[in-house]
């Protein structure tokens, strides 16, 4: 059952956004195109998998295929195919309604940043396809920080760069990993995928 009452804590004051799979729908564009580059090394990328990874940034999502299935491929010769494949596709890209709505709702009201293990050339790029380019002064991305979701680096950085206490900041996030790095940060936190139809497969 998808809900429909999506409201920020009234504890919160600044906000926190997850990009992939939060803002906007590129999980879909994403698992395909870990799939067929995966493919081009034997691996069968499936949902499952996808799932367990999310949020992991790039190279060291390969690393952790590489254990999986002991394999030694090169983090960024698989990584910058995969890379190439979802550019190709994502300016299919819809914006998240409910989470982006929130965003235009509470903007100059409250600090706000976005929060992910993607690089940040893509991050901007992504920002841009679903209108929100100019809708945040604060992007930590993957090239940011020493420790990766499930880590809390990410949103204590993003809370830093707001001046705001972790405890006071609330995180929207659909990713297992994301959620664990929000909690442990001490944050609020919303699994936004209780809010919108999530769709992996094609």
């Amino acid at each position: 059952m998808i809900k429909t009452d999506l409201k920020i804590n009234p504890k919160a004051k600044a906000l926190i956004f997850d990009l992939d799979g939060t803002l906007a729908d590129t999980m879909p564009i994403h698992y395909t195109a870990w799939k067929n580059a995966a493919a081009k090394f034997g691996i069968d990328f499936s949902t499952e998998l996808f799932s367990q990874l999310a949020g992991i940034p790039l190279y060291p999502t390969v690393e952790k295929l590489n254990q999986l299935f002991g394999k030694n491929i090169d983090p960024k010769e698989l990584g910058d195919i995969k890379e190439a494949e979802f550019e190709k596709n994502m300016h299919l890209t819809p914006e998240i309604k409910i989470i982006t709505d929130l965003v235009r709702e509470y903007h100059g009201k409250f600090p706000m940043a976005v929060g992910t293990g993607g690089s940040r050339r893509l991050s901007l790029k992504t920002l841009g396809i679903i209108g929100l380019q100019d809708y945040f002064d604060i992007l930590v991305t993957s090239e940011d920080v020493s420790n990766f979701k499930p880590h809390p680096e990410t949103f204590v950085r993003c809370a830093e760069l707001m001046g705001v206490n972790p405890e006071d900041c609330e995180v929207f996030e659909d990713g297992v990993l994301g959620i664990q790095a929000a909690k442990t940060a001490g944050m609020m936190v919303v699994d936004v995928t209780e809010y919108y139809e999530v769709t992996i497969g094609i």
